[in-house]
Order: structure tokens, then C-alpha cells, then sequence
């Protein structure tokens, strides 16, 4: 159970009201995980979701590229909301069963592209030293190109953001559903 209930439409201010509806007509036609925990703090709600919109929708990368990297942060992070929002729409976008499996358990993934294996290294980097040392830097830009390069960052960073809310306020895939990442994180 969240730490904070969602809001209903009916009881929320005219600021959260207005962040709810541009969220709801936008590409996620929907409040729910961390957004419903951002929705008590209007501001912080309109300025999270923003950035998130381009993170996921309007980024250099491609949506393959983007979803395995927050798939990696998830499973850093051990955030069951987030592996649970986006393990379906990696393995839609051409993410390997294989590749997600092991990525959920902590294991090398089974790459078949460059550029997968780069965005992986790079977020293990990133999590794991907290900086992309110059080599994988230099290969990152190589493959992917200086602007997916930034945008993989930022993504880093909103997803960092995403799965300490989710973690904080204790955000859940909806009841019944079998937590992947817990037995992973030794949970």
C-alpha cells in the first residue's frame, strides 16, 4: 500500500487539477505510480511530468533504447512499480526476453546490439562509479551519438528521481501482481 493515496479528481486543488488533465491528454492518458505521489505538490508535479514526457516520448532515443535504461534503473533501484510499467513496453519495443531476465536478476545480458550494450554499460556506469569513465564515454558517443549520449543522462536522471519516489511512498503494481524485482534484491 502507497504511503499516499491518489487523488481524486473531485477533491484536488485547481493546480492539481490542471497538472492532472495535461498529464491524462498527454501520451500517458493517465495519473499513477510517482506521478500520483507528485500530484500533492502541484509544481513539483508539473515540472517531474514535463521532463518525463521528454525523457520517454520526445528524446534522441529510440523507444528500445530508452525503455531498456529504465529498466536498468528499476532493477538498481529495486523499484517493482517501475519494472512492473515497463518491462512490457521494453519487451514491445524489441527488448529481448532474454536480455530483460537477466537484467532482472543481475546478470549479464545476452546483447545482439551495440547500442544496447553500450546504453547498459552506460547506466551501470552511472550507477555503479556515479560517472562514465572516458573509454566507455568515447564508445558511448561513437555508437549512439552526443545528443542520445545527453539524453541517456538526463533519462538516468529522471528515472533516479522516479524510483526513489517509488521507493519513499512505497508505490506498488496494482494488488495481485507477483513482485519480480524482490527475490532479485534478496527481498
Amino acid at each position: 500500500m502507497t504511503r499516499l493515496a491518489p487523488l481524486a479528481p473531485a477533491g484536488m486543488t485547481p493546480e492539481q487539477r490542471a497538472v492532472h488533465d495535461i498529464i491524462v491528454a498527454g501520451p500517458r492518458g493517465q495519473v499513477r505510480g510517482p506521478l500520483a505521489v507528485w500530484l500533492h505538490r502541484p509544481k513539483l508535479a508539473a515540472t517531474a511530468q514535463a521532463l518525463g514526457q521528454y525523457c520517454r516520448y520526445d528524446s534522441s532515443l529510440p523507444a528500445r533504447l530508452s525503455e531498456l535504461a529504465i529498466l536498468v534503473m528499476g532493477q538498481f533501484w529495486g523499484a517493482e512499480f517501475e519494472w512492473w510499467a515497463h518491462k512490457p513496453l521494453a519487451l514491445k519495443a524489441g527488448i529481448s526476453a532474454e536480455v530483460v531476465e537477466a537484467i532482472r536478476t543481475g546478470q549479464a545480458p545476452p546483447f545482439a546490439h551495440d547500442d544496447e550494450a553500450v546504453v547498459y554499460a552506460v547506466m551501470r556506469a552511472l550507477n555503479h562509479e556515479r560517472k562514465i569513465p572516458t573509454p566507455l564515454y568515447r564508445q558511448a558517443v561513437s555508437v549512439l551519438g552526443q545528443d542520445s549520449v545527453i539524453d541517456l543522462v538526463g533519462l538516468a536522471g529522471y528515472y533516479t528521481l522516479i524510483s526513489m519516489t517509488i521507493n519513499a511512498f512505497e508505490v506498488m503494481p496494482p494488488e495481485g501482481t507477483v513482485p519480480e524485482l524482490a527475490a532479485a534484491h534478496g527481498g
